[in-house]
């Protein structure tokens, strides 16, 4: 999993980039990226597939917050990116939700 931040000096914007390996997807054929920035759409933010197997998306956010998110495989698996700033509680059960900190 990575995660790679983009901070513009034009705007007080973030390009946030997440890429998952293959593997990491257990041969999910659809991951999304889903958070509070997308006001927890499941059908939004999909990570397009790649050649080489893994998934790529970028968003562009708002500087000077934090954002909870978590993937989201084939509709019905969630899981989180290791590479997360932190992780709180998603207020479901044990789960939780990662953090970026911008």
């Amino acid at each position: 999993m990575s995660i790679k931040k983009q901070f513009l000096k034009s705007k007080p914007v973030c390009k946030v980039s997440f890429k998952l390996q293959k593997e990491q997807v257990q041969h999910a054929n659809r991951v999304n990226v889903v958070g509070d920035f997308n006001n927890w759409n499941e059908d939004s933010d999909q990570l397009k597939q790649l050649k080489d197997g893994s998934f790529s998306h970028t968003v562009e956010l708002e500087t000077g917050r934090e954002y909870q998110f978590r993937y989201l495989a084939d509709g019905s698996s969630w899981f989180n990116d290791d590479e997360a700033d932190r992780f709180v509680s998603s207020g479901h059960g044990d789960a939780q939700n990662g953090v970026l900190s911008l």
